[in-house]
């Protein structure tokens, strides 16, 4: 027997608390209506915060964006498509390891199958990743397994009547018990010795034991920008430049933290068979696992002190040189550039300052113009490298904003074809919380990191602006006016450093018009500088 539609909204409120969710995102809807309910309550009695969104994948990334700033989130939707519509930011959160809420409301199982509206196999809809629990009944939900560190989904099977006969009152809610968490044990330490020329590579979310172990060995640090330890002396700004000269052909062992995705240069460094390739287990369904690899829990640095100063040595020069080369030759260029807007950007986040970087070329700009900052004055800077999307990225920098402290400086940087692609997440009713985010956009009108691709060769010249740079030709200042979303356009190097330095309050739009003419071309220079003189 079913229990009551009620009965099964009391019994979530509940559950997502002791799960530790203190975020939660609805997506309206008719179905869903008693869980939203009850949702409302408990966050009018201050147990939880409330956001809407009218789009689903909107809301996913929004909760995505909330859970990666630190916050417990989920997410709610009402039944159908709007099931489906979570599979992107679902898809995201599993492959970076992100613990991600998912609950969606169903009919009774009784009319699967029927013709009933709205209604499909919402069991398993996120395929064989992501585990759901088909819920009619509040013992069912009290059984779903704690705790939820990765990925969960919550089908609740809701029957009429979905709505009370008298309007919901806030109500006070008992203290919850915290789900217990098992205590993680390691194999132990992996202890690592002097001898093979080596090299620390960090992808996203490797945290600071990458730069720590670098530091202790003397090693240099390849660490991307989101990889959570681009700082230190150890940490090369050049490095994926510099892996097509000589200091990368000498390199004899990688140890890998994280998720590396955006070099192709890592990505070959990996698979040489004359490199001995270490990894660090790191989190979601697909952890990186060069084929000849070798898993290590805890490297630890075990002789007395760090390892040749002169391997160190040499590439912290290298990548000294090459990035006046590369500066000087940006300098040289007539108008502002995507390097330009990168590297502007970067510059003005503040220590303890959010940065939320986008995918394809903004975050490949940024790794080669970011400059390492010091030890302890560490900027949070997030990408959702899971699977590399350009899907939700202004939902996921709301969501993190929203996560962060009052008074955080937080930035996102992203492509034109991304802003375009998440143009809903600006859609924000009058008492939904906004945060302070200036979003930075070099819009370029089309898809940059083709040209510098296979595909943006000349003899490719024919099909490429219809089937990859796709112009849009799109008003970035008349969406944002829709919006009532404040909009600067700038052109220059000091009107971008302007518009940075003021930034108005709330969510507002910066868009650096640069040009994807000549953009291959600048790529292949920049490139040239990592091998002249060899």
């Amino acid at each position: 027997m079913t229990d009551s539609s009620f009965a099964l909204a009391d019994a979530l409120v509940d559950r997502l608390r002791r799960a530790g969710v203190s975020e939660v995102v609805v997506a309206p809807g008719s179905r869903n209506a008693p869980l939203a309910m009850a949702l409302w309550a408990a966050a009018q009695a201050g147990a939880l915060r409330l956001h809407t969104r009218i789009d689903e994948r909107t809301a996913g990334f929004l909760a995505l964006g909330l859970t990666k700033s630190g916050a417990r989130a989920a997410v709610l939707t009402t039944s159908g498509t709007a099931v489906a519509n979570l599979h992107p930011a679902v898809l995201e959160a599993v492959h970076a390891g992100v613990g991600l809420v998912v609950v969606s409301a169903d009919r009774p199982a009784r009319l699967r199958g029927t013709g009933a509206n709205q209604t499909t196999d919402q069991v398993g809809i996120f395929g064989g990743f992501v585990p759901t629990y088909d819920i009619d009944s509040v013992a069912d939900l009290a059984a779903v397994p704690a705790p939820w560190d990765s990925v969960v989904h919550l089908n609740l099977q809701l029957d009429t009547p979905l709505v009370p006969d008298v309007s919901r009152a806030p109500c006070e809610l008992a203290a919850v018990e915290p789900d217990s968490r098992p205590i993680r044990m390691g194999r132990g330490a992996d202890p690592l010795t002097e001898g093979p020329r080596t090299v620390v590579v960090a992808g996203d979310d490797a945290s600071q034991r990458a730069r720590q172990l670098a530091e202790a060995a003397g090693w240099p640090l390849f660490a991307e920008p989101s990889s959570g330890s681009r700082t230190g002396e150890n940490a090369l700004r050049t490095y994926r430049l510099l892996l097509a000269g000589p200091l990368g052909a000498r390199i004899e062992r990688v140890v890998v933290f994280g998720r590396p995705t955006l070099s192709r240069p890592v990505t070959r460094l990996l698979e040489r068979a004359d490199v001995e390739v270490l990894v660090v287990p790191g989190p979601g369904v697909w952890p990186v696992r060069p084929d000849g690899s070798r898993t290590i829990d805890g490297p630890v640095w075990t002789a007395g002190q760090p390892d040749d100063p002169a391997w160190l040595d040499a590439w912290r020069t290298a990548d000294r040189e090459l990035g006046r080369r590369i500066d000087r030759l940006l300098a040289e260029q007539p108008a502002l550039t995507p390097y330009d807007v990168a590297a502007a950007t970067h510059a003005a986040l503040p220590a303890g300052g959010l940065l939320v970087v986008g995918a394809s070329s903004p975050i490949r700009d940024l790794d080669i113009m970011a400059r390492p900052p010091a030890v302890g004055t560490h900027r949070k800077v997030i990408a959702n490298r899971g699977l590399a999307g350009i899907d939700g990225t202004i939902s996921t920098a709301v969501g993190a904003a929203l996560g962060r402290p009052d008074g955080t400086r937080n930035l996102a940087l992203m492509g034109d074809l991304t802003f375009l692609h998440d143009q809903t997440a600006l859609v924000l009713g009058p008492d939904e919380p906004r945060p302070d985010l200036t979003i930075v956009v070099p819009n370029d009108d089309g898809g940059a990191i083709f040209s510098m691709l296979e595909q943006g060769a000349p003899e490719h010249a024919a099909s490429f602006e219809r089937l990859f740079g796709t112009p849009h030709g799109h008003d970035l200042a008349g969406l944002c006016a829709a919006a009532r979303v404040p909009h600067l356009r700038v052109t220059s190097r000091p009107e971008l450093d302007q518009a940075l330095a003021s930034p108005n309050g709330g969510i507002e739009v910066v868009e650096a018009v640069v040009s994807r003419e000549g953009r291959r071309e600048l790529d292949l220079r920049i490139r040239a500088l990592a091998t002249e003189g060899d």
